[in-house]
């Protein structure tokens, strides 16, 4: 048991802000590490919430939420949180890109990306 405690704390918090079932099942498939620990939130609403009572190293942040625009949310969490690395994912480069990146975030990945970009993404902003 207390094995099991020393390797959770050990492991760095991953925020998962996507409002898609499908896709967060897929980048917690693709991001499962014992290096990391993944939460996940469908809206920004929920984000705040979250944020309020943890502290996570990464999040990864969709672009098109339910309540909002995850481009958007990036300057309150750069604001609030200026320690968080952001990776912004958006099925949209271009503009969206460089507004993301504009605002502060760390890294840009355009969908549909490979187990490996994300993998490498997240782990380079953990170190």
């Amino acid at each position: 048991m207390a094995q099991a405690t020393t390797q959770k704390n050990k492991a760095k918090k991953v925020l998962i802000i996507e409002d898609e079932a499908d896709m967060c099942l897929l980048m917690n498939i693709m991001l499962t590490s014992k290096e990391m620990e993944l939460d996940h939130v469908k809206s920004i609403s929920a984000a705040k919430e979250y944020l309020n009572g943890e502290k996570p190293s990464v999040v990864i942040l969709d672009n098109k939420l339910t309540d909002g625009m995850g481009v958007d949310f990036i300057s309150f969490i750069k604001q609030h949180y200026p320690d968080v690395k952001i990776v912004m994912i958006s099925g949209f480069s271009g503009a969206a890109k460089n507004l993301a990146l504009d605002n502060g975030a760390d890294k840009f990945l355009e969908k549909p990306f490979t187990k490996e970009n994300l993998y490498k993404s997240v782990k380079e902003l953990l170190n």
